[in-house]
Parts: structure tokens; C-alpha cells; sequence
């Protein structure tokens, strides 16, 4: 857990710890070269320790924090404890089998954030997804799935789903093309039942979503899908995430962000208000003919499950 509250996963630890490392290197006056020689290593493999991209050996760990002269004993046992924690796997470790090895770090930091904001094209932002929405979306494009898989990979974006309504709830801000709401994946009930749970998600005070409607002309829109996190830790940069078919991009440099937060903001002002939203939602579910309903809020968990939501 990080200092925010967050449940974290690894990659946002092996971030924390590693910059608590070079801070600490270079308060003491060594190189990454004094580091590695220290711990039987190379520049190399402080480096990629310091930027949080390789796990950590306890025995390294203790043995830089006695070169860098850290006597507090209090301190030096919470470092270490971080240490272990950070080699621990995620809970989506079970769902290996069917989670790219390129995901992992994207599920880490998601569980890190205390602020999510993410643009749409295609689809409903996975957040924000029923489950028989999902169900269709995880068969798209992959030919017959046995059912078994189709169900752990429902049961994953599920779990995901808990950073909404945790005790200290990850804060989403979504703007969505009006295409990926007409978009008739897995038919038309489900599209139904989809935007009737996005007029539900709007009372949650944590979730903010803008539809930007077909009539709107906004440049900043050819930038394609894209998510921006922020954390409530120095130690964690805003990362830009990109996601492609089998891959995906993490950006945290500051001309990339800037850039990537210029466009969303744009986003942002070109769609009508938030306000406007749960309306502009009902009016799509008039022209398929359904009626708006009442729809109940999820609701909050007393903590963090460690188990998969079904």
C-alpha cells in the first residue's frame, strides 16, 4: 500500500524504493558505478534499480543502505519490508494465463493511482464496463475462446473495476467518442444495459465522464485512445499509457505529458459538461428505443478483496 492509500502492485514499489535509493546515493556522494561495484554488480543494474525496472535482492538492498551510511534501524526495517513487498506478485498473477506480460505493469500502476484520466474511442473505458459488455469485447477479433478463458478474462476486468469503489476510490475522469456508444457490441441489449450502468457510474462522486458527440469537431481527437495517470507519490511520475494490439506505450517524460495533457484538456472543453451527460445518455437510450430506469450506484467495499469478483 502506498502512502496515499492505494493498493499497490510491484512496479509502483520497485518505483517508490528505487528513487528512495538514488536519492539516497546521491546524498552520499557515489556513482552508479560505486553502487554496483558495492553490490557484486554493474552501472547498469543500479540504474534499472533505481528507476524501478528490475525486482530487488533484500541482500542488495541491505548492502547499499550500509553503503550509504543509513543507521537508523527504524528506517533501514521499513526499506527492507518495502523490498519484499515489491518482489511480491500482484493479485492478477493468477490470471496469468491470460493477461500479456505487457499488461502487468499497467495493472500495477492503475491500483497505484489517485487519478485516472482517459480518452475513448472505440470502446467503453474498461472501468466503466458491464460484464456482458466485456464478454463480447474480450472475443472480438480472437476467433472461438473456450468459455473457461472468456470467464477469467471477464472475471480480471472485473476485479479491476474495485479502484471505483475502494475505501480511498481511484478518481476518473473519461471522455468518450459518441461512436463507442452506439457501437452495438454483443447486440443491442447489451448496449442497452451498458449505457444504462454508465448513467448509474455518474453518481459516484469519484467518476466524471463527458461524451463528445458526433456534431463536435475536435482535432485533439485524431490523438487515439489513451489513459493518463497521476499519483499521490513524488516518488511516481505521471505516465501516459497507449495501449496497441500487442503491445503497449509508458510515457513519463515531461514533453510527452504535456503534450498528452494539453490534448485531454482540449478533450475535455470541446465536449459538453459533465452535467450534460446522464441527458445526453438517456437520449440515446430513447432512439433504441428504451426507456431511462433508475439505476443503482455501486456500491463501496468495506476493503480491497484479494479474490476475483466471481
Amino acid at each position: 500500500m502506498t502512502e496515499s492509500g492505494a493498493q499497490s502492485g510491484p512496479t509502483a514499489l520497485r518505483i517508490i524504493l528505487g528513487a528512495h535509493l538514488r536519492r539516497m546515493r546521491e546524498a552520499a556522494g557515489f556513482s552508479r558505478s560505486d553502487a554496483g561495484w558495492e553490490i557484486r554488480s554493474s552501472e547498469s543494474k543500479v540504474s534499472r534499480m533505481e528507476l524501478g525496472r528490475v525486482g530487488f535482492k533484500e541482500r542488495d538492498v541491505d548492502d547499499l543502505l550500509s553503503f550509504y551510511g543509513l543507521d537508523d534501524a527504524e528506517e533501514r526495517a521499513r526499506l527492507l519490508a518495502l523490498a519484499r513487498e515489491a518482489n511480491n506478485p500482484g493479485w492478477w498473477h493468477r490470471y496469468g494465463d491470460v493477461l500479456p506480460s505487457w499488461f502487468h505493469s499497467y495493472l500495477d500502476l492503475e491500483a497505484a493511482a489517485f487519478m485516472i484520466r482517459t480518452y475513448e474511442l472505440q470502446f467503453v473505458p474498461g472501468l466503466l464496463q458491464t460484464e456482458e459488455y466485456i464478454r463480447a469485447t474480450v472475443q472480438l477479433g480472437r476467433g472461438v475462446i473456450p468459455a473457461d478463458e472468456v470467464d477469467r478474462r471477464v472475471a480480471l476486468r472485473v476485479r479491476r473495476q474495485s479502484v471505483l469503489t475502494r475505501p480511498e476510490p481511484v478518481r476518473l475522469w473519461a471522455v468518450v467518442d459518441e461512436s463507442a456508444l452506439r457501437r452495438p457490441i454483443g447486440g443491442e441489449k447489451a448496449l442497452v444495459l451498458q449505457i444504462e450502468h454508465l448513467i448509474a457510474m455518474t453518481e459516484l462522486p469519484n467518476v466524471t465522464l463527458q461524451v463528445l458527440p458526433f456534431t463536435v469537431s475536435c482535432n485533439s481527437g485524431s490523438a487515439g485512445a489513451y489513459s493518463i495517470l497521476r499519483f499521490a507519490e513524488q516518488d511516481l511520475p505521471d505516465i501516459v499509457y497507449i495501449e496497441h494490439l500487442t503491445s503497449a506505450l509508458y510515457l513519463d517524460k515531461i514533453e510527452d505529458l504535456d503534450q498528452y495533457t494539453e490534448t485531454m484538456e482540449a478533450l475535455c472543453i470541446a465536449a459538453p459538461r459533465p452535467n450534460k451527460t446522464r441527458d445526453f445518455l438517456s437520449g440515446i437510450l430513447k432512439t433504441m428505443g428504451a426507456s431511462p430506469r433508475s439505476f443503482a450506484v455501486p456500491a463501496a467495499e468495506s476493503q480491497v478483496s484479494s479474490t476475483p469478483a466471481h
